[in-house]
């Protein structure tokens, strides 16, 4: 170990006084042998110098604007792979749904195989990150060992400096770790060995280990990997963590300020929900929920930066990340079209001005070029991302870093769903909206690998990440809530409606009526109609918002009933799935048998009244 660091950097490990700490490095020198192991501290001279060597060694480019640089992951490194990332756990046990589960044995025993040697003539990063606020109660630390400068400068940006928060430890084997590899590299600086990309999860030794990727869902272990290791955390202990946005709403008067959170699976509206115009923002991806002293829920966001999909990013749909994206000040692109030290991607407003040629994840690309399946290599990656922090934004939430988190007072749940689901109900209960989580179905997007379009059920938009049993976590939040003495409202959103022509139903900025509905509704302001499936809003009520929220907005009474009425046949098709579905989980709570029976019979009862499949919301 001391061959190969520094007697400076030598020094940052001993001053954490964490034997846990020394004993993690010096196994993962001894087994990935990297030539030379460069540790960083919070100093802005440390942060600084990691973003430096990214760009000295290869790994970003910088572009134009100041501050802006571009990386590239491998063509076939574009998304979370699935596939081969699993949880290791012993003999004999499973996860919900057929999630990948090895043997934790055998799967140790495969990915130290692929890990022994792969740093050699490489630099080993040793850096020390927290999982939500400093001083936090909420908060997690993580020690990330990679051979990325990339991947260290992207948690960088994404989350705040965790070296002194080791120093406080009172637990000093209380935090998580992580060991990547980016692997061997080829002529452009990307991973080679892909057939060898491994992503294991290992609960039992709060650690991940991540092998041949560079893909940040892949690599950035505090993400989506953390997130995996902190709900079974959480599912052992009194708190939830979930896959969601914190963000505070305000009437049209500006009268209050009121924190929602929202969890939607990938490319379904999550970002563009907490980046409203007219919210504030606390985060777009990840929350720790706990009950606070006064009975509520609390939340923070585990990160400080956002990793959003830039696709369709443009002025009139995201107006506050595309001028964030055109102001000089540190910001990473991946997988973007770049010509003439610009970036573009799809969907971006000017498709006019877009180059023929430029440089992109597939290399040095020309319009019409073709990959090695035929397949036509579009101008950037559907999945493409900006890297960026949240206090570069205007909208920055005040409360943004508060160790005490924010009141939550409601939640939404929502998927890509076309055929179904109404732009927004109200929850009748708590068990009502554990079971509108519960039973989220989203069809499926580029941001990850596998085919597109198929309808997918994702429980609070978090299945790919629950490694408990889907009964104990549903179960966790039943109770949960019923410990808090002030529940937050729940509601079912979905932005996604077609008619049978395959035209969308609501435009993409509607959104901020339906929220600004259910921010009224947390406060009284607005009556509602009570259905089986939830309480809908009364037309006069959402015609007032889309009157106060767009300029020239005349919403019709005709798109109000095309939207909000109830389509019987579809939801019993959607319980029907679900039930099928939920058979399959053991020990599932009986409050979610008994809001499928309710919601199915109180369905059955419409349509034997009205006598008809579709009721317009009006006749109710």
């Amino acid at each position: 170990m001391k061959t190969r660091i520094s007697k400076p950097d030598q020094s940052k490990l001993e001053a954490l006084n964490n034997p846990k700490v020394m004993h993690v490095v010096k196994q993962a020198i001894e087994l990935m042998k990297p030539n030379e192991v460069m540790v960083f501290d919070d100093s802005p001279a440390d942060i600084a110098r990691v973003r430096q060597l990214a760009i000295e060694r290869g790994e970003e480019k910088k572009l134009a604007l100041e501050g802006h640089t571009v990386h590239y992951d491998s063509y076939h490194d574009q998304a979370r792979d699935k596939g081969h990332t699993a949880t290791l756990l012993p003999a004999g046990e499973t996860l919900s749904r057929g999630l990948n589960v090895v043997e934790r044995e055998s799967g140790l025993e495969e990915i130290f195989e692929f890990m022994d040697g792969v740093m050699r003539g490489k630099t080993m990063v040793v850096r020390f990150f927290c999982l939500g606020p400093t001083d936090s109660r909420f908060s997690i630390s993580a020690l990330q060992i990679t051979d990325s400068f990339y991947v260290a400068h992207s948690e960088d940006m994404l989350y705040r400096q965790g070296y002194e928060q080791f120093k406080r430890l009172e637990d000093k084997d209380d935090f998580f770790y992580f060991w990547h590899s980016a692997g061997e590299l080829d002529e452009n600086n990307t991973t080679k060995n892909i057939a060898q990309r491994r992503i294991y999860v290992d609960p039992l030794e709060n650690r991940v280990l991540s092998v041949n990727n560079q893909y940040a869902g892949n690599s950035l272990a505090c993400k989506k990997l953390a997130l995996r290791l902190a709900i079974y955390r959480a599912n052992h202990q009194d708190w939830l963590t979930e896959h969601m946005f914190i963000s505070a709403f305000y009437p049209p008067d500006q009268s209050r300020k009121t924190y929602f959170a929202g969890a939607y699976p990938s490319a379904c509206g999550k970002t563009s929900t907490a980046m409203l115009p007219g919210a504030t923002i606390v985060g777009d991806d990840i929350a720790y929920l706990r009950a606070g002293e006064g009975g509520e829920m609390r939340g923070v966001n585990i990160e400080r930066g956002v990793f959003g999909i830039i696709r369709d990013v443009n002025p009139d749909d995201d107006p506050m990340i595309f001028q964030a994206l055109h102001t000089p000040q540190e910001l990473i692109f991946s997988n973007v079209l770049v010509n003439g030290g610009k970036p573009y991607w799809l969907g971006m407003g000017d498709e006019g001005e877009v180059p023929d040629s430029g440089h992109n994840h597939a290399g040095a690309w020309e319009r019409g070029d073709l990959d090695g399946a035929g397949k036509e290599i579009p101008l950037a990656h559907p999945n493409a991302r900006y890297t960026l922090r949240i206090r570069d934004l205007e909208n920055a939430d005040e409360n943004l870093n508060n160790p005490d988190g924010v009141p939550i007072s409601g939640i939404f749940y929502g998927g890509r769903d076309s055929d179904t689901n109404v732009p927004m109900a109200e929850s009748l209960s708590w068990e009502h909206g554990v079971f509108m989580g519960a039973t989220i179905e989203s069809e499926t997007t580029s941001a990850t690998l596998g085919a597109t379009g198929q309808r997918k059920s994702s429980p609070m938009a978090n299945m790919d990440f629950v490694i408990v049993p889907l009964a104990r976590y549903l179960r966790n939040h039943l109770k949960f809530g019923r410990r808090l003495k002030k529940t937050p409202r729940v509601f079912a959103t979905n932005y996604f409606l077609k008619n049978q022509a395959g035209k969308y139903l609501n435009e993409i900025m509607d959104k901020k009526a339906w929220v600004l509905w259910a921010e009224g509704r947390v406060h009284g302001d607005f009556e509602a109609i009570a259905t089986p499936i939830g309480y809908l809003p009364l037309y006069e009520d959402l015609k007032s918002l889309f009157d106060h929220a767009f300029e020239n907005r005349d919403y019709t009474q005709e798109e109000y009933v095309e939207q909000f009425s109830l389509r019987i046949g579809k939801y019993l098709e959607k319980f029907q799935r679900m039930e099928t579905l939920y058979k399959q989980e053991p020990d599932m709570p009986e409050e979610f048998w008994s809001e499928l029976k309710r919601q199915r019979e109180g369905l059955e009862k419409l349509r034997e009244k009205f006598g008809k499949d579709v009721i317009s919301p009006v006749e109710l």
